[in-house]
């Protein structure tokens, strides 16, 4: 657990040295694995006889890049940081991509905030092929400790219906939207940030994410920059 806490410790300090925001921001998303952590929301077969699969690690996903990704047959919990969580898991359903397809997606975006009013512009490749996705905005208090937890907020209208978008047949996607407030910057107790998540049964849940694992698998995240201008 400890040189997970300390690369996301790094990833923070990073993001947290961009300008701010009413200057506009670019952001860069990555996936567990990229952050240092153990893959949440999807997960491999380890023995085909098996009816279980386990979440991967920074040590072990390489292994596994071939693999086919299932969905969890129940809801699964965030825990990015403790190696008990990895599974076994009771097998869901097959995703119909690779675990390689699954960390191959990447994104960026631009962000602003003035006259509290925010613009997010967010490009996204290799995602699921037309797969139905929403935008997140996520708070987590630092220290990072047991038990793992965030408050998941809907880019947009509280009702969730700015944050949905899809990718196309080849995994691509934009994603812009002006709304109001403007985000809240990360501070030394709080991190906040964009999360995109893919809902593999093809339904958003308005002003819910949905639950982790079995229906709604976080993608891609970005973590927001301090603003010595915004209120903490």
């Amino acid at each position: 657990m400890r040189h997970l806490t300390t690369r996301l410790s790094i990833l923070f300090a990073i993001t947290a040295a961009h300008p701010a925001m009413a200057e506009g921001i670019e952001m860069a998303f990555v996936d567990h694995i990229e952050a240092g952590m153990i893959e949440q929301d999807v997960f491999v077969a380890r023995h085909a006889e098996d009816n279980t699969v386990f979440r991967v690690t920074t040590e072990d996903y390489q292994q596994y890049l071939e693999n086919t990704v299932y969905t969890t047959a129940e809801m699964t919990p965030h825990d990015p940081m403790n190696v008990d969580a990895v599974g076994p898991h009771p097998i869901g359903f097959d995703l119909g991509i690779s675990l390689g397809d699954w960390l191959a997606a990447s994104g960026t975006a631009s962000y602003q905030c003035s006259d509290e009013t925010g613009e997010i512009s967010a490009v996204f490749t290799g995602l699921v092929p037309n797969g139905l996705y929403t935008l997140w905005t996520f708070y987590m208090p630092v220290p990072f400790t047991e038990p793992f937890s965030t408050y998941d907020i809907p880019i947009g209208a509280r009702d969730g219906k700015d944050s949905v978008f899809r990718a196309g047949p080849e995994g691509s996607a934009v994603f812009e939207l002006a709304f109001e407030p403007c985000l809240q910057g990360s501070s030394s107790q709080l991190v906040s940030g964009l999360a995109a998540a893919y809902h593999s049964d093809g339904k958003t849940y308005g002003h819910e994410p949905g639950t982790m694992g079995d229906k709604t698998h976080v993608h891609l995240f970005a973590v927001l920059p301090s603003d010595p201008e915004m209120p903490r």
